[in-house]
């Protein structure tokens, strides 16, 4: 208690530069019940000064002895929402009024709607209706028509969007082009895995509904015509309105090579960074998002790279990651046909370079920073620690954030004893 009463000291001092005075009324709100998911346990809460309100949340983690220690300090409203972003997996929270948590949580994060909160303490259906309530009352006070989403079209959904509504609408389209080889069954399966796995920040949240209406006159010509060649069995038109008997909407966020296209360089090598920081900290959970191209990623508001294409996802275990053979004479190489036998769950690392890495400017930044992301030995290693039960550490904060690295500092941050870590990257 002494030493993480010391850390968190140390770090209000550092944050609140200079001399801070106790206003009038000053105290502490703070919910009574933690806020529960991977391996933390969460206080949550916020400073009162005055008229000055600053959120908190101490993260609260378990050392290899069974002792409890204080992580670190996530002090104002970007820090708080990161941990509550839409592509993190949901709480578990015990309480028997949720919505005064949401109530609660909405004064320290006012740009999170009541439908993300709902969602992010664990109940998610009644977070689809708070949304579902939103949407329509947006539709009442807007004009604009539904159009096709801009960017790359893709093989399995036709992806709609509202000009003035932050989200896109996804409807698995009827047939699938070669070289796709699957089923609607399949691919809402894949995306069910994403609604029950960890997400780690790097797999947006979609909302999925049934028999959704919308009024027909906002739909643009194009758009249209794309749904009734498209997905014809997935719509039906009923006095005024285009009924969707399934679809999934998700936040809208930049795809990531419409992004990159008019990135400066710190942006782009930022981002390429984040790109294999988000593949890293997939594998470590147990995924392999499949299909990495850039258009199946998109940048958040905060500069952060998210996976949204699942149809393609699988679990890292299933994959076979391989070296390709050196060919048995050189004229093999320059044959149309490879001169191996080759798995659908074959994946060859060294591939990856052929698809992904066509500019010049892209491949060098992306070498020079996730180059074991080529390297099929880099795969097996992460396959053989999920299969000896190893459960890597990916934190929704940064690292630097951690009271752990300070353990060098000789006075101010304290590191608790017989804590190990895993850590894959410097992003949490």
């Amino acid at each position: 208690m002494r030493r993480d009463i010391r850390n968190i000291l140390g770090h209000v001092r550092e944050h609140f530069d200079g001399i801070r005075v106790s206003r009038q009324y000053f105290h502490l709100e703070v919910l009574s019940f933690p806020f529960f998911r991977n391996k933390a346990a969460y206080i949550v809460g916020k400073v009162v000064n005055g008229l000055e309100e600053t959120p908190f949340a101490l993260p609260i983690l378990n050392n290899e002895k069974g002792g409890l220690f204080v992580d670190a300090l996530l002090l104002g409203e970007r820090e708080i929402a990161n941990v509550f972003s839409f592509a993190r997996a949901y709480f578990m929270v015990d309480t028997d009024v949720p919505s005064a948590v949401v109530q609660f949580l909405r004064r320290l994060m006012p740009t999170k709607t009541k439908a993300e909160l709902y969602s992010a303490i664990g109940l998610q259906k009644h977070g689809k209706t708070e949304f579902y309530r939103d949407f329509l009352h947006h539709l009442q006070h807007s004009g604009d028509e539904f159009v096709v989403a801009p960017g790359i079209r893709g093989m399995v959904m036709t992806v709609f969007t509202l000009p003035s509504f932050p989200y896109v609408f996804k409807v698995i389209k009827d047939a699938f082009p070669e070289p796709k080889r699957m089923t609607p069954k399949v691919v809402k399966q894949k995306y069910q895995l994403v609604k029950q796995h960890d997400r780690v920040g790097r797999m947006a949240d979609s909302l999925e509904y049934s028999y959704a209406a919308f009024p027909l006159d906002r739909f643009s010509p194009e758009l249209l015509k794309e749904l009734q060649t498209e997905a014809a069995s997935s719509i039906t038109f009923d006095e005024g309105k285009l009924v969707i008997k399934h679809l999934y909407i998700e936040r809208w966020i930049t795809p990531l090579n419409i992004y990159m296209a008019t990135a400066a360089e710190p942006e782009l090598q930022q981002v390429i960074d984040d790109y294999g920081e988000a593949i890293k900290q997939l594998a470590a959970v147990n995924i392999f998002p499949g299909d990495m191209l850039f258009k199946n990623f998109g940048v958040t508001r905060h500069k952060r790279v998210v996976f949204y294409d699942y149809d393609e996802i699988s679990y890292l275990t299933e994959c076979n990651f391989r070296y390709i053979p050196e060919p048995p004479y050189p004229e093999f190489e320059m044959s149309a046909e490879p001169w191996y036998s080759i798995e659908s769950n074959d994946v060859f690392p060294e591939e990856f370079p052929s698809f992904l890495l066509t500019n010049p400017r892209i491949r060098q930044i992306f070498l020079r920073l996730h180059a074991d992301l080529l390297d099929a030995d880099y795969w097996n290693r992460k396959q053989a620690m999920i299969r000896a039960g190893v459960v890597e550490d990916v934190f929704p904060y940064r690292t630097s954030k951690r009271f752990l690295i300070h353990e060098r500092e000789p006075s101010t941050f304290v590191a608790p004893e017989g804590r190990r870590t895993a850590e894959p990257s410097a992003l949490g």
